[in-house]
């Protein structure tokens, strides 16, 4: 469902697919989100093309103040996995790294995902506590385990990535 800024109180985020034209606006937003990865501009602008339809971002006053990106895996159409997750500084507190996955997941292009998947670095506790939080308010349970080591896949240039996943236990019983 898509809103117009008029139908939204403006101290309220509007929660909105994005478009092409928002990709350089989402770059800015990363790298103003320490410590997220940046890729290049040209791959936001990618995920707002390619991915819009599982991707979500927030403006508050015009501004983008949110971002998700995430993708159905290719060969589990039944798993929704988070790429990337990003809020403005003004805009933390709100609750809207939840409300942006809720938005996704509430899709009908995601209809038939009964599973979200993310990687998490042992030491970003934001990330930890948004997917906690997430799993906690669908009654669901948080499964974590290694996924891209320190050593075999970064070559110890960066931090063990943790698999997390989170079975949406409602959404399988509907499927079986």
């Amino acid at each position: 469902m898509q809103y117009t800024a008029k139908q939204i109180h403006p101290a309220r985020p509007l929660l909105r697919i994005p478009c092409a034209e928002d990709g350089a606006e989402i770059w800015e937003l990363i790298r103003n989100c320490r410590p997220l990865d940046e890729n290049s501009m040209y791959c936001n602008l990618l995920q707002c093309d390619h991915f819009a339809d599982t991707c979500v971002l927030a403006e508050l006053s015009g501004e983008v103040v949110g971002w998700i990106s995430a993708y159905i895996l290719p060969n589990e159409p039944d798993t929704l996995f988070i790429w990337q997750v990003a809020v403005a500084q003004k805009a933390r507190g709100l609750g809207l790294g939840s409300k942006m996955l809720q938005t996704i997941i509430d899709r009908p292009q995601c209809e038939a995902v009964t599973k979200l998947q993310t990687t998490i670095t042992e030491d970003n506790e934001a990330s930890w506590a948004l997917f906690g939080k997430f799993a906690k308010n669908q009654s669901c349970e948080l499964d974590s385990q290694p996924y891209y080591t320190q050593s075999q896949h970064f070559q110890d240039r960066h931090d063990t990535e943790n698999l997390v996943t989170i079975r949406l236990a409602e959404r399988a019983a509907l499927a079986a």
